[in-house]
């Protein structure tokens, strides 16, 4: 499995994926063609930086490598919930129980805290051991928005094999990249002119 070998994005995001985070959590897991694989959450400097990116880790919140796993855990059920959508079938328990379980890791009510200058307040609980959890959450709650949402419709693959992202279709475009484009068009046109002609 290779990875990145810079902060540089391979592709662009796909098609929704700045609307719902969790469709570009579950594009971070990359099939390229020649058999080349980047996963952008491979290490935990490299998942460090993609949540920083997307407003969910400070910058130096030191994730360690059981962390990263529970990411890129969370990352492979989100895609196989996706996968059950786009093909009509039931989900797998086990994915829907992982998403469950981050969603509800994190309290959503605010807790009452009392500080000894200004008295009580609240607050959500957030230190810096909760990141994960909290990112998990954050991630499982918007793919679960994507999957009860109006969205849920156009929710596709990416029509470029080997490309495995999903993207949110617009019109009849079926690609998460104009280079995925390009090569699904150019693989099209090579398939017409080796087709054998009738006699």
């Amino acid at each position: 499995m290779e990875e990145s070998p810079s902060a540089e994005p391979v592709l662009p995001p796909a098609p929704g994926a700045e609307q719902y985070p969790a469709l570009d959590f579950a594009d971070s897991a990359i099939a390229l063609p020649g058999g080349q694989f980047i996963d952008l959450l491979g290490t935990p400097a490299a998942a460090n930086r993609w949540l920083t990116e997307r407003g969910l880790a400070p910058a130096g919140a030191g994730l360690q490598e059981m962390c990263t796993a529970q990411l890129r855990s969370l990352r492979e059920q989100v895609r196989s919930l996706f996968a059950s959508r786009v093909a009509g079938l039931p989900a797998l328990p086990a994915a829907l129980s992982a998403v469950n379980d981050a969603l509800t890791r994190v309290p959503t009510a605010a807790l009452l805290h009392w500080d000894e200058k200004n008295g009580p307040f609240r607050a959500a609980p957030h230190p810096i051991t909760e990141i994960v959890d909290h990112a998990l959450a954050t991630l499982a709650a918007n793919a679960a928005d994507l999957l009860t949402g109006p969205d849920a419709e156009r929710l596709t693959t990416c029509g470029s094999a080997p490309c495995n992202r999903y993207l949110l279709r617009h019109g009849r475009r079926h690609w998460c990249s104009t280079r995925c484009g390009d090569r699904a068009r150019a693989a099209r046109a090579y398939a017409r002119r080796t087709r054998p002609q009738p006699m």
